[in-house]
């Protein structure tokens, strides 16, 4: 038979796309072309296809070789073509039987000794295979991922001649049984701050609601020590977000088996750009919001970022998600991610603090802070600032609470959002806002006199709402009162002196 078709996936944003790889051989002067808008790494199989045949004693078809990649008008990249390339010129050359490629998806890149090499995205091309009821073979390396994803049928095969032997019935390849390597989570632990009492409320309250939160004070105080702590105290994903966050990470090839369930937190250099932080490229890829997604995007030396890369947030933190458009290519990420920054009060970093060592003008500092846009600051919800504490106290203070009694605390506050409204009270919107957030009678006057003085935006006057009702959630209490709506308020009328 001079005709083969064979199935795989190619990698658009986080979906794989059914690929159908076609091998014909025709009489003619030897030649491999590869059609189909491949890639110049897919272009490159045709030495490395014509290398592991060779290697692992197969005949190269010395004819015109054509593959075809369909459909025509979807981009095909990576090296999991390799395999049912080489496949396919086995089987249009009856080295295989061809019948024997039906049921099954191939993934896999292929050394040159015939070996096969993991590759990128395998969870993402299990999730699609699953679905598709039919078997996958794809590397050794790339089971303990593929494995994660339910009602799948998976063989891991470690080269060419494995994969040879199992479809002409020789030796035939074991299902993989091995159970997904899962450790247990663990994170730093809450309890080895020291003091700082009112950093410690606010890291709960963002917590127990998934509020966005900026923490400003000077150097030394504790800022990074909080926000690496902050993924510690959300509860655990379950398997639906574990999934979708890895299969984030495996697109973008930084996934670990034994990270899964755990909570992501991405903490980007200020130097970073706007596309390596919300996707880009021409062929698009996740950005660091993305691989933030069910976790926290941390964002130290705020203003040292780039404006324009800040001003990128804005429309993610309201949507929960990011569409990457190029000329040919269009891809949409998940990016619903808890923001959680951190800032001096100056260039400096010591204005306010009690040994007076600031010296940067008024001017300097408002420079400084005017480089964070109103419109940015008004998608935060929480703002604190972090003192620096005193010797005495930092060598007398006893150990704080735990991560895991704080953690308790926060997921009864989540199970009461969930039975009431079915996500968290940062996600709430529009009529959700007043049917669950509206405050009692002196709550509303106090948020009233709140706006007049504050000259609160719409968004601004939503936000605190929000807070409000994560408080009381805190409480156990059923309306949002007065002392809520105070707490809430006290927490965000910082924000103000930086616009």
């Amino acid at each position: 038979m001079s005709l083969a078709v064979l199935s795989s996936r190619a990698l658009v944003g986080l979906q794989a796309p059914e690929v159908c790889v076609e091998v014909h051989l025709a009489n003619g002067l030897p030649a491999f072309t590869l059609v189909g808008l491949p890639d110049v790494e897919v272009r490159e199989a045709r030495d490395r296809v014509r290398a592991a045949l060779q290697t692992g004693q197969f005949e190269f078809p010395q004819r015109r070789i054509t593959v075809n990649l369909a459909p025509a008008d979807l981009p095909k990249e990576g090296g999991c073509f390799d395999l049912p390339i080489a496949l396919g010129i086995l089987a249009a050359s009856g080295q295989i039987p061809a019948e024997a490629l039906a049921g099954y998806e191939f993934a896999g890149e292929l050394s040159l000794t015939g070996e096969l090499r993991p590759v990128r995205g395998a969870l993402a091309l299990a999730r699609q295979a699953a679905g598709s009821g039919r078997r996958l073979i794809l590397p050794t390396a790339n089971a303990a991922e593929a494995a994660l994803v339910d009602g799948l049928v998976l063989l891991p095969a470690a080269s060419l001649l494995d994969v040879a032997a199992h479809l002409c019935g020789h030796t035939p390849l074991a299902p993989y049984a091995g159970a997904p390597l899962l450790a247990e989570v663990s994170y730093p632990d809450l309890a080895d701050v020291k003091g700082q009492s009112q950093a410690r409320r606010a890291l709960e309250v963002a917590a127990s609601g998934q509020h966005s939160l900026l923490l400003f004070g000077p150097p030394g105080t504790g800022k990074s020590m909080l926000a690496q702590r902050l993924p510690g105290l959300l509860p655990p994903m379950n398997d639906d977000e574990a999934l979708e966050s890895a299969a984030i990470q495996s697109v973008e090839g930084s996934f670990r088996p034994e990270l899964w369930g755990a909570r992501p937190i991405r903490s980007p250099h200020h130097s970073a750009s706007s596309a390596a932080l919300v996707g880009g490229g021409g062929t698009p890829r996740p950005g660091e919001i993305s691989l933030a997604h069910n976790g926290v995007l941390f964002l130290d030396e705020l203003p040292e970022f780039d404006r324009r890369v800040l001003e990128a947030l804005r429309e993610p933190l309201e949507t929960g998600h990011i569409t990457i458009s190029r000329a040919a290519r269009r891809a949409e990420f998940p990016a619903r991610f808890q923001l959680l920054a951190a800032m001096n009060p100056c260039p400096c970093g010591y204005h306010g603090h009690p040994d007076g060592r600031c010296r940067c003008s008024p001017d300097q500092i408002a420079r400084y802070r005017n480089k964070l846009s109103g419109p940015l600051l008004d998608r935060i919800d929480l703002l604190l600032e972090v003192p620096a504490l005193p010797a005495s106290d930092l060598q007398s203070a006893a150990a704080g609470e735990s991560t895991a009694s704080v953690r308790k605390r926060v997921e009864q506050t989540w199970t009461r959002q969930l039975i009431r409204q079915g996500k968290p009270n940062a996600r709430l919107a529009g009529g959700e806002i007043e049917q669950w957030c509206r405050p009692e009678t002196k709550g509303a006057q106090l948020l009233q006199t709140a706006i007049d003085r504050l000259g609160l935006s719409a968004r601004g006057y939503h936000r605190i709402l929000k807070v409000a009702r994560t408080i009381a959630d805190m409480n156990a209490a059923d309306t949002v009162g007065a002392a809520h709506v105070a707490e809430a308020i006290q927490s965000r009328r910082g924000l103000t002196e930086f616009v």
